[in-house]
């Protein structure tokens, strides 16, 4: 959506689409926005709730089944396994999504990692193209006044023209730019915390390749999965930039992340974004 300051200032409902990548802030500003009248839509929780909850779940399920006290537990229905999902805590969402390389490390194989990749892309898609609705709940059942999407951070891997529509349409896209800075504690970061990513099938097949014949690998199953993450990580980064930017540059607009570290309040976010259609006008 495109807006003139004064078109956005005069916006009674405002409704804010947040871009970037994960780790770059998007959450902490929902969050900090929650706290006065803004209704806070985080894609992943909604994925991990609506679209990906019987996954996961089966994928817990799975896991306990090799225990052999779980199992004849489970098997008679003596115990049942529910998710405990928060937009604050989604590490039932990265879990099943998983890492690719050796299973005795934890990973998966290369045909079961790409399907949860493409649930996970299609669960991403739905959940973008419920924001219409969330919009309305947010205002006719939850009384909010303003809506902010946090968006994943793979949005700009979805290559469905649809969801930007939608969110267009909808919403005005605010894409977080990292500083440089930024960009460097978000590489170190990934290095001391390794996190399942989602990567384009394209993309994966394209690293993964590369990846191996670095290494000397023949097999998936030879991968440490916690190196891979730490060798794509950089790659994905670099890669999703260009994507980020064009998507603002046709639907939104762009701020750093050493502007919007400043802003305290909601206040000083709305006149940070009046200041950002002013500049980009």
């Amino acid at each position: 959506m495109k807006l003139t300051a004064k078109e956005f200032k005069a916006w009674d409902n405002k409704s804010i689409t947040l871009l970037g990548m994960s780790g770059i802030g998007k959450t902490r500003l929902a969050n900090r926005l929650r706290r006065r009248n803004w209704f806070h839509y985080s894609g992943d929780y909604r994925i991990g709730t609506r679209y990906l909850d019987e996954p996961i779940l089966d994928n817990i399920k799975q896991q306990a089944m090799q225990i052999p006290f779980l199992r004849e537990l489970l098997r008679t229905d003596s115990i049942y396994v529910r998710n405990n999902i928060t937009v604050d805590n989604l590490k039932p969402v990265s879990s099943f999504l998983g890492k690719l390389g050796n299973p005795e490390q934890g990973g998966l194989g290369l045909k079961e990692f790409k399907r949860r990749q493409e649930l996970h892309r299609l669960a991403e898609i739905a959940a973008m193209k419920d924001v219409p609705e969330f919009i309305r709940k947010c205002h006719e059942i939850y009384g909010y006044r303003h809506f902010v999407n946090d968006a994943g951070g793979s949005l700009c891997e979805l290559d469905d023209p649809e969801v930007l529509r939608v969110l267009a349409e909808n919403t005005l896209v605010l894409y977080i730019k990292t500083s440089d800075k930024d960009e460097q504690e978000l590489i170190r970061r990934a290095e001391d915390d390794p996190k399942p990513l989602y990567y384009r099938e394209a993309f994966l097949d394209e690293q993964l390749a590369i990846y191996q014949r670095e290494r000397g690998f023949d097999y998936v199953a030879q991968i440490d999965p916690d190196d891979f993450v730490r060798w794509m990580f950089p790659r994905l980064f670099y890669s999703r930039l260009p994507r980020y930017q064009a998507i603002a540059d046709r639907y939104g607009y762009t701020v750093g992340t050493d502007e919007l570290a400043a802003v305290k309040d909601e206040a000083g976010f709305l006149r940070l974004v009046e200041k950002l259609l002013d500049r980009q006008a």
